[in-house]
């Protein structure tokens, strides 16, 4: 669906450089100018609806973990914030031999680990290619709290299943010396290198992990963690002095002193509070309000230069809620699919999000953002009563007579989710006579209730964990799904199981070309979409506002955001961080 953006954003590409650092006291943030008339100094101030659950990498499983773990950590390789394509991060190179399955990493000399009281004298010791092994083992070791491994490792890396289990060694994996490391899949991967970009796959320190378990927050990213001013409302990053990246200019990474991420339940709340200049940046606006702030405050983003810029772009992220296929009435496949057709999702993105969002989405699962996948193809579910009063019919459910009782669960995280839950609910009453109630809950919740199988719908949202189709159709693939009822079940909560979906998406998977790859995953979507585990109802577009004069905040579908060259052009109105503080 074709948008026009308001005001687009402009922002400078830099294509960064990496290296050692060889002097830890080379702290540039004394300078207040960088090459370039780039900028050193200031705090960036941004907010989130929720807090992170885990910054353990291999237990991530939301989004706002994914992104403070961005920020701390970093890997073998990264994506451009600004197309994401792969560079190198902590390997300076690599080659792949020509089977397309053997990836041997070349890793810098010199980068180290944050300071940390968990290393001798406090000093954070050099990186070496076994803490990338000792790291990938950790990601592979069946624990409760790993949540990474159906997502990377699995079926990919050889021996990672069995090491999985407990059977054998993670042979895939080889230390060549202290800076070559040798990965060797079980098959060709189009996407493996983009699965290693990710935070799951970051490095970490045996020492801080033995001392800090799932508390740990100790990498090799930008920023620090501050222990000692973060709150529950307020996440505070500082500047790691020994972080190894420099940008294309020469100019030591990061440019900022602090990252400042607030806890705002409320969006409203949340641009009241940009206005009032006590945040940069804010994301998912509350849509009613953009269009009043454009044309109230329309020379603010006329002037030269503009005081605000705001942006709005297609998403890599689906809407949608998900079906508890294991217990009845959604273990019935008529149900499911009468649920689908009762909803109106065009009044949805049109009345209720005000159009912020991309839809209606009546195709597949996957959203329409990439390139040569065509989702427009996959056959999805339109608004059509008749027909959904039918199928209800033939469940033995007739004008909803005899309907057990069920209730959807969603996390807290903004009105429009409790806007949208309330239309859903208006509308399965008036178009199938079912009273569907409906609870909200924190975010940890939620996940654990479904993913036990406690739940009959719960709302959920998928972000792309790597820019692939494959990363949303992996979220149904049946393999992952545990054979005892007791067990928890993530991301594939609905513990969909069907073996043609499952075989059009591992030929998908291990294709050697987009092409074919694209082509099977297709066909596993359909398949899906028809046996319909969930109710997608729309695809994200986000309006973003940013503050003038704020640079490198790049706006990208996968919501991928890494601050390590942001910089402030204009820092006249900040004073220190210890003034600055959200009431």
């Amino acid at each position: 669906m074709n948008r026009t953006t308001i005001l687009a954003i402009f922002s400078l590409l830099i294509l960064a450089s990496c290296g050692g650092d060889k002097n830890r006291n080379n702290n540039q943030s004394e300078k207040l100018e960088a090459k370039g008339g780039r900028v050193y100094g200031g705090y960036l101030r941004i907010s989130e609806n929720e807090s992170f659950q885990t910054l353990n990498p291999s237990s991530i499983v939301d989004v706002v973990s994914d992104f403070v773990a961005t920020q701390i950590y970093s890997g073998l390789v990264k994506l451009n914030n600004a197309n994401l394509k792969v560079e190198p991060a902590i390997a300076e190179k690599w080659e792949i031999d020509p089977s397309g399955t053997k990836y041997t990493f070349h890793i810098r000399k010199g980068i180290t680990f944050q300071d940390n009281p968990c290393f001798s004298g406090g000093i954070g010791r050099e990186v070496k290619a076994a803490d990338f092994k000792y790291s990938f083992e950790l990601l592979c070791k069946n624990t409760p709290n790993n949540g990474a491994f159906t997502s990377t490792f699995k079926d990919r890396v050889k021996g990672a299943n069995a090491y999985f289990e407990g059977k054998g060694e993670l042979e895939g994996v080889k230390v060549i010396d202290d800076y070559t490391l040798e990965i060797t899949l079980e098959r060709p991967s189009t996407v493996f290198l983009q699965i290693l970009a990710e935070a799951l796959c970051s490095v970490v320190a045996k020492e801080a992990v033995e001392k800090y378990g799932e508390e740990m927050k100790i990498g090799t990213g930008a920023f620090v963690f501050d222990e000692a001013h973060s709150t529950k409302d307020k996440i505070v990053l500082r500047k790691n002095p020994t972080y190894y990246c420099s940008d294309s200019l020469g100019n030591k990474l990061p440019f900022l002193d602090s990252v400042l991420i607030y806890i705002i339940p409320a969006k409203d709340q949340e641009l009241a509070l940009f206005k009032d200049g006590k945040l940069d940046i804010i994301t998912t606006l509350p849509s009613q309000s953009i269009k009043e702030m454009v044309e109230t405050q329309i020379q603010d983003f006329q002037n030269h230069p503009p005081k605000y810029l705001l942006d709005n772009a297609p998403e890599m992220i689906t809407q949608y809620y998900t079906f508890n296929l294991t217990r009845p009435p959604f273990d019935n496949i008529k149900v499911r699919k009468a649920f689908n057709m009762a909803v109106n999702r065009k009044k949805i993105v049109e009345d209720i999000l005000n159009n912020q969002a991309f839809g209606p989405a009546i195709y597949g699962f996957v959203p329409p953002t990439f390139i040569g996948y065509d989702n427009a193809k996959i056959k999805g579910y339109e608004y059509n009563v008749a027909e959904a009063q039918k199928l209800l019919k033939e469940a033995g459910y007739p004008n909803g007579r005899a309907f057990p009782p069920v209730k959807i669960i969603l996390n807290s995280g903004g009105a429009r989710y409790t806007n949208v839950v309330v239309e859903v609910q208006k509308e399965l009453l008036e178009n199938l006579n079912i009273n569907v109630d409906f609870e909200v809950i924190p975010r940890a919740k939620k996940i654990d209730l479904e993913s036990l199988g406690q739940t009959d719908i719960s709302r959920d949202a998928w972000v792309a964990d790597y820019p692939s189709p494959e990363s949303f159709l992996s979220v149904f693939f049946g393999e992952t799904v545990p054979k005892d009822i007791n067990q928890k079940s993530f991301p594939n909560s609905a513990r969909y199981k069907n073996a043609q979906y499952d075989t059009y998406y591992v030929r998908g998977r291990d294709a050697i070309n987009k092409d074919s790859s694209y082509l099977n995953f297709m066909k596993a979507e359909q398949i899906l979409m028809n046996d319909a585990p969930m109710m997608v109802l729309w695809y994200d577009g986000n309006y973003k506002l940013t503050r003038f004069g704020i640079q490198n905040i790049h706006t990208n579908a996968m919501h991928y955001r890494n601050f390590a060259d942001a910089y402030i052009k204009e820092m006249k109105e900040q004073k220190t961080e210890t003034k600055d503080s959200v009431k």
